[in-house]
C-alpha cells in the first residue's frame, strides 16, 4: 500500500523510464479523456483481404478496449472488447484480442484468438521498413469554449507483414511481400472518450438543418512507404483535415531517420459518386525547398476496413471509452458494407489500402478520406447518404 499521495506500483515502476513523480498507475493530468491508442492495418497486396485493430487505455476511466476486425471485399466481421483496468492493469487486450511488442520501434504483434463472436482469428507480426515517424502534435481548442478538446501526440510505421488469418474455417497464410500495413500510437486527450456531459451550455450543431446543402469539407490521413529501385525505403505521410479542425502535418521520412517537412499538401483524388470512396489519383507535395513532388495513388480491390464498427464515432449506441463491465465481448458481421442500408451506418470512413509510386519507387500505405459537400469538379454534386458533415 503507498501513502494516499502516490499511485499504485506497476511492473513498469521496475524500469528506469519515469516521466513524471509518481507512479506508471498515474498519467500527468486528471482529464477524463486521456486517452493511449494503438492502431493497426494491415492487408494483401491486391487488396482482396485486410485486417485492422484497435486498442484504447483510458487510465483515468479505469477502462481498457479495443477490436480486431476483417475485411474481405464487401465483407467485414468485427469483435469488440472491452474491460476494468486494475483487474490486469498491464495486460495489452481484451480476452482474445491481444497486442504484444516483439522489438521496440521494430516488430509488433497484432493477435485475436479464436472466440464464440465472430469467425474469425489472426496471429500478424509487422516488421518496420523504416523507424517509427512522428506527425505534429495535433492540438485542437473549441473555439466556443477554449477548452483543449485535442492535444495528442502521434508515431507511426509501415512495413511487411508475416502470420495467419482464419475466416469461417479458411485459413490465408500471411508473407511479406505480398501483406504489409502500418501501425500508430498515440496518447494524450481526444474527442468524444465517454458520453458528453449533460450540463454543459448546448453546441452548435455539426449537422446540417433539413433542406441544408452538407457543409464542404474533407479529411486526408494517409501514410505510404516507398522502394526505391536500389532497394532503399522512404516514406510520405499526410494529414489533412478541414472544418473546425483546420490541420495539416505532412512530410517525407528517409529511412535514416530525417524528415523533410512538406509546407503544403494537395490531394487530387477521384472517387466513386455513389459511395465517395476514393479510387485513386495524385498527392501533390510542395517541399519547403520549393521542391514539387508527385504521388500517384491506387486503390486496391474492394476490401477497406469501416472504422465505425472499432467505435471510431458512434456505432449502435456504443462510444468508446465507455463502461462495460468487468468484461464485455461483441460484434457483427456485415454481409454487404457497399450497400445503401450499410452506408448510411457506416459512413464512408475506412482504412482503404493504396498502392502507391514515386518516380521508380513503387510502395503500399493505407489512405483515410472523407469528403462532405458538393465538388462539381470532382463529379460530387448529389446530395449522398454517405456524406459527413463538418463544424
Amino acid at each position: 500500500m503507498a501513502p494516499k499521495d502516490i499511485g499504485a506500483l506497476r511492473g513498469a515502476d521496475e524500469t528506469l523510464t519515469h516521466q513524471i513523480v509518481d507512479t506508471f498507475a498515474t498519467v500527468s493530468e486528471s482529464d477524463l479523456a486521456w486517452t493511449e491508442k494503438i492502431w493497426g492495418s494491415l492487408a494483401s497486396v491486391d487488396g482482396s483481404l485486410q485486417v485492422d485493430f484497435g486498442l484504447g487505455k483510458y487510465q483515468n476511466r479505469g477502462i481498457i478496449d479495443g477490436f480486431a476486425g476483417v475485411s474481405r471485399g464487401r465483407e467485414q466481421w468485427t469483435v469488440r472488447g472491452s474491460r476494468e483496468l486494475r483487474t490486469a492493469p498491464e495486460l495489452m487486450g481484451i480476452g482474445p484480442i491481444e497486442y504484444e511488442i516483439i522489438e521496440p520501434l521494430t516488430q509488433v504483434r497484432f493477435r485475436l484468438a479464436e472466440n464464440d463472436i465472430q469467425p474469425i482469428s489472426f496471429d500478424l507480426v509487422l516488421s518496420g521498413v523504416t523507424q517509427p515517424f512522428f506527425e505534429d502534435r495535433n492540438l485542437v481548442r473549441n473555439r466556443h469554449t477554449g477548452r483543449v478538446d485535442v492535444n495528442i501526440v502521434r508515431y507511426h510505421q509501415g512495413g511487411w507483414a508475416s502470420g495467419t488469418v482464419t475466416v469461417n474455417g479458411e485459413t490465408y497464410e500471411v508473407r511479406p511481400e505480398t501483406w504489409f500495413g502500418y501501425r500508430d500510437h498515440s496518447w494524450g486527450v481526444r474527442q468524444a472518450v465517454g458520453a458528453a456531459p449533460t450540463d454543459l451550455a448546448p453546441r452548435r450543431s455539426a449537422t446540417p438543418k433539413a433542406g441544408a446543402a452538407p457543409v464542404k469539407g474533407l479529411m486526408k490521413w494517409a501514410p505510404v512507404f516507398l522502394r526505391r529501385a536500389d532497394g532503399t525505403y522512404y516514406e510520405t505521410a499526410i494529414f489533412i483535415a478541414g472544418g473546425a479542425w483546420g490541420y495539416t502535418s505532412a512530410y517525407v521520412n528517409e529511412a535514416g531517420g530525417r524528415q523533410n517537412a512538406v509546407r503544403h499538401a494537395e490531394p487530387h483524388m477521384t472517387y466513386d459518386p455513389r459511395t465517395r470512396f476514393v479510387k485513386g489519383g495524385e498527392l501533390h507535395l510542395t517541399m519547403e525547398s520549393g521542391e514539387q513532388r508527385v504521388i500517384e495513388v491506387e486503390a486496391l480491390g474492394e476490401s477497406g476496413f469501416f472504422l465505425k464498427t472499432g467505435l471510431y464515432g458512434e456505432w449502435k449506441g456504443q462510444i468508446h471509452g465507455s463502461w462495460k463491465g468487468k468484461l464485455h465481448l461483441d460484434g457483427e458481421y456485415i454481409a454487404d458494407c457497399w450497400s445503401d442500408e450499410s452506408l448510411r451506418e457506416l459512413g464512408q470512413f475506412r482504412d482503404t489500402p493504396v498502392r502507391v509510386r514515386e518516380g521508380d519507387a513503387v510502395g503500399y500505405g493505407i489512405m483515410e478520406s472523407i469528403i462532405g459537400g458538393e465538388w462539381p469538379e470532382l463529379g460530387l454534386t448529389a446530395d449522398s447518404d454517405h456524406q459527413v458533415s463538418y463544424s
